[in-house]
């Protein structure tokens, strides 16, 4: 990050310690993780981005939804205070790339051999999924607003948010899937599973693609007060969901297979 782009975040630091605390933290990254170990580090990183703020997190250096591959080139325009957008300004996803007042919806870091996503959600942004990938384990780790989400499953390094409130999350698939292939890759299976978690309720559930569902790049939508799941983008634009079920579930069984 050069010096002038360092000086265009200063004014934000100053009125945020939880930024200057995220800015520390990841620009030193590689003598922090040596100190504390690479487990410790990322869990530490973890709770610093559940309680940032988007602004925060540019100010930090970390790269955004529009340029992942770099930091924010529009300080002047990301620091300022955000505008609720409007209708015409909604974009799939709930995504929020800038430069617009208040910084991206969405941030990425790269260090070495791990690499940190965020994606903020919900009014406010009042919801952020954190995701920690450590590549030399092979290993992701979620964090929904601080809690831990999808302990022991192989999750993608990446998410969305749906309404603002539900975090979908592609999982592994069932090795038994008469579909079922491996390949390269994180999910290294070729049908695939979908994590749903609700912010709202602090609740998550699985859904597990039954025999006749081929989920090889499962597709959630929220509508009303259901959420549907297709099993491509192309079945999704045919409209024709493999799964409609109540967003909000009153028998637990609902709320997993």
């Amino acid at each position: 990050m050069s010096v002038v782009l360092d000086e265009a975040w200063e004014e934000w630091l100053r009125r945020s310690p939880p930024g200057r605390a995220l800015r520390l933290w990841w620009q030193e990254a590689p003598d922090r993780v040596r100190q504390v170990g690479r487990n410790a580090y990322g869990e530490h990183l973890a709770a610093l981005l559940s309680v940032a703020s988007p602004r925060d997190c540019a100010a930090a250096g970390f790269g955004c939804t529009r340029r992942l591959d770099r930091v924010c080139r529009e300080p002047f325009v990301c620091r300022l205070d955000s505008a609720e957008p409007s209708a015409a300004e909604e974009v799939p996803r709930g995504e929020r790339e800038g430069p617009v007042p208040g910084a991206c919806g969405g941030f990425h870091g790269f260090w070495g051999d791990f690499e940190v996503h965020v994606r903020f959600g919900g009014d406010g942004d009042r919801h952020r999924a954190v995701f920690w990938h450590d590549m030399a384990a092979s290993a992701v780790r979620v964090w929904a607003d601080g809690v831990p989400v999808g302990v022991g499953a192989r999750l993608d390094t990446y998410g969305h948010w749906l309404g603002g409130r539900f975090l979908v999350v592609q999982a592994e698939g069932p090795q038994d899937h008469p579909r079922q292939t491996y390949g390269p890759g994180l999910l290294v299976t070729r049908i695939v599973s979908v994590l749903i978690h609700d912010a709202v309720h602090g609740s998550t559930r699985t859904l597990v693609p039954r025999a006749h569902e081929t989920w090889a790049d499962p597709q959630g939508v929220l509508t009303g007060d259901t959420l549907r799941v297709y099993a491509t983008p192309e079945a999704r634009a045919a409209d024709v969901p493999d799964r409609i079920l109540p967003a909000d579930p009153h028998d637990p069984a609902e709320a997993g297979h």
